[in-house]
């Protein structure tokens, strides 16, 4: 898995940047978020990154924030929901307008996303809106870390479910590790979660 990748802006387009690390370009698919957040020839930029695997395609997302890319993984795990619908969610509307639609229900304006349906809307209502009620409490709990927890957690989920372990079941005991080791690395919880 790509964490992120920090190199020179060697290219910088609306849906995608190339990314110099070392004269090795990636190519990076973004969000309009992303794109507005990056400078124009930035020699030391730094992209957040996730790396989707299917059959017929290898596609790199870059994210400027971390809290972009935990929202972008949260959202592909709904069903209907694919790369490039997460990524015209996350050109639509800041992250925390999203998070604040999904926590309201505000069927309407995740209905006003292009390529959105009314049934695509209410899943992702329906599928998120503990989840992100749960994330917004965790930050408001005065946490020092909450991003890097959810990222551990996040991270250590997609190792789990490639694996083959069910996403639910590697969810709930990712929870009870979480709990019991707060400062756990990806590795670490990986390694108690697989025994």
């Amino acid at each position: 898995m790509i964490a992120y990748l920090k190199g020179k802006l060697a290219y910088k387009d609306r849906a995608h940047v190339i990314i110099d690390v070392q004269g090795v370009g990636y190519d990076v698919k973004i969000s309009l978020q992303t794109y507005d957040s990056l400078a124009e020839g930035d020699e030391n930029c730094k992209l957040f990154t996730h790396l989707q695997i299917k059959e017929d395609a290898h596609t790199l997302v870059g994210f400027y924030e971390m809290d972009e890319k935990l929202l972008f993984l949260d959202l592909i795990s709904v069903s209907g929901v694919g790369v490039t619908t997460a990524l015209v969610m996350l050109s639509s509307f800041s992250s925390g307008e999203i998070r604040g639609a999904i926590m309201n229900e505000n069927i309407a304006l995740i209905q006003s996303i292009k390529g959105i349906g009314s049934k695509t809307a209410q899943r992702v209502i329906l599928e998120l809106k503990d989840k992100c009620k749960k994330d917004t409490l965790f930050v408001e709990a005065g946490k020092s870390s909450p991003d890097k927890s959810y990222g551990v957690k996040q991270e250590a989920l997609g190792a789990l479910v490639t694996l083959g372990i069910p996403r639910v079941a590697a969810e709930k005991n990712l929870d009870q590790l979480l709990k019991s080791n707060p400062d756990a690395t990806i590795e670490q919880l990986i390694k108690l979660a697989l025994r």
